[in-house]
């Protein structure tokens, strides 16, 4: 088997494993509303960003050679648009790209081959501004493209009837690259735009996944003039980002929507001749997505893992220390009914009330320390273990240790699920469950991420018909051959 098809199984792979052992326990608490492996089983994907008349859709056409996203100075369109590939028509010339296909939001939320369920929540507002083209070109054989509603000054949510940085949070995080757009004329100005790349990426997503273009640059009157641009968008960014080391910058242009064709251009916009292979190198970074995928996927697998390990790892702990406070308070109300079943045999024998019979004795003082013992624990020892309850509440951070920075960011992502579960239920856990399933997904976190890791740095040295060394003499079968197979066999 070669290379590309051990890749497609090492795809496989990961998949399942985050079926079997991430997905059942993220369910369970909460931390998803769909199975995990519901976001990451299609194709690589890339998410379009940017100020409105960005030139987003005019650089899409550009990607798949035909006019499929409506463009203009205004903006022009306010859905979210998922394109893919999609088979020519039978009575059409295969060379002929075109949109083949066209499907609205409800289907896109509601077909288990699409992972968009997740988006479901934002309502029937944002579905009606989702949709599905399905266009023939050959840019779109390895991935699919998300084109989305320019980003706006003053717009709230109100205005759009859905929670836009919400859904392009989701988006992002499901999106193996994210361009995010800027023209000459806003570069980095835009409100939603400061939001979404100082507070909504960061969250959903990492900082290599997010490459930053400069569109539209043959609007620049000279090369002074783009430089003067460019100065701009690195101090702007530099301020939404809260970084002071911008990544680099991509500068392209359409041909296509020029006015004057480039051939016939003036001396002082002549430099764009000199940019080609900023459009050429940032049309290959696109194509390249499906090599991404692999490594994405590792990253989801390593960063849910430990997420939900931490999760499982501060409810285990709550349930050890509310455990060993119960048998406290049992030990307590124990002690306290002896205490008075003594005492009230003691004072009937004192009292001439009773012969010193030790069997009716004992059963009186027994009776009578039973009694107090559960008076006790329905009482005194409720109010006891409510108030516990509410101490580990507000010292939530108390239950697991933050001894670094990676500890206290995979905290972060799941305190409050951690609070709203222990909240939900009262702190009444299956604390054996939660034992056995932090083990399982603490495995997944230690030993399956490296190997993982392992496998993808072995394949990165690879030919395209070598195979690699652990799968030698596997035969044409590489599934369930990996090294992190037997995580899932042995559990």
């Amino acid at each position: 088997m070669n290379r590309d098809n051990y890749i497609e199984s090492l795809r496989s792979e990961l998949l399942d494993l985050v079926e079997e052992h991430l997905s059942p326990v993220a369910l369970r608490y909460g931390y998803s509303e769909v199975p995990l492996e519901a976001t990451i089983k299609w194709r690589p994907l890339v998410l379009v960003l940017g100020n409105y008349s960005s030139g987003k859709s005019t650089l899409i056409n550009d990607f798949l050679g035909i006019k499929i996203q409506a463009t203009g100075q205004a903006p022009t369109d306010d859905s979210f648009t998922v394109i893919t590939y999609g088979e020519p028509d039978a009575n059409a010339s295969p060379q002929t790209v075109q949109v083949v296909e066209s499907r609205d939001g409800k289907f896109l939320l509601n077909d288990p081959e699409y992972p968009f369920e997740t988006l479901k929540r934002y309502g029937q507002r944002f579905a009606a501004h989702f949709r599905l083209k399905k266009v023939n070109s050959p840019f779109l054989e390895n991935l699919a493209i998300i084109d989305t509603p320019g980003m706006l000054d003053s717009i709230t949510e109100r205005d759009r009837g859905y929670n836009y940085q919400e859904v392009i949070g989701d988006l992002a995080q499901m999106a193996d690259l994210v361009l995010v757009l800027f023209d000459p004329h806003k570069a980095g100005t835009v409100r939603e735009t400061h939001t979404s790349l100082r507070d909504t990426l960061p969250a959903k997503t990492f900082e290599d996944r997010v490459l930053f273009v400069l569109n539209r640059i043959d609007e620049c009157a000279s090369l002074i003039d783009l430089l003067q641009v460019y100065g701009t968008l690195c101090w702007n960014l530099s301020q939404m980002t809260g970084r002071k080391d911008i990544p680099p910058i991509r500068l392209t242009y359409s041909p296509h929507a020029m006015p004057t064709p480039l051939g016939e251009l003036g001396k002082d916009l002549d430099y764009l001749h000199y940019l080609d292979n900023q459009r050429m190198e940032l049309k290959e970074a696109v194509l390249q997505a499906p090599r991404y995928r692999l490594d994405n996927l590792a990253t989801f697998v390593e960063t849910h893992a430990e997420r939900l390990s931490h999760l499982l790892e501060a409810l285990v702990s709550y349930g050890t220390r509310a455990n060993k406070y119960r048998f406290k308070q049992v030990m307590l109300g124990l002690l306290i009914g002896l205490i008075a079943g003594g005492a009230i045999a003691a004072g009937l024998v004192g009292g001439g009330l009773l012969a010193p019979d030790p069997y009716l004795l004992g059963a009186i003082g027994g009776g009578g320390g039973l009694l107090v013992f559960v008076l006790w624990m329905s009482t005194i020892g409720r109010w006891l273990r409510r108030r516990f309850h509410r101490e580990q509440l507000k010292q939530l951070d108390r239950l697991t240790p933050l001894r670094n920075q990676t500890r206290r960011d995979s905290w972060q992502s799941v305190r409050d699920l951690v609070y709203m579960t222990l909240k939900r239920t009262e702190g009444r856990l299956a604390l054996k469950q939660a034992k056995t399933e932090l083990q399982a997904v603490t495995r997944v976190y230690q030993e399956g991420s490296k190997d993982i890791r392992e496998a993808l740095n072995e394949l990165s040295t690879l030919g395209v018909h070598e195979a690699p060394a652990w799968a030698a003499g596997k035969g044409g079968d590489a599934h369930r051959e990996f090294p992190f197979s037997e995580l899932s066999r042995e559990d």
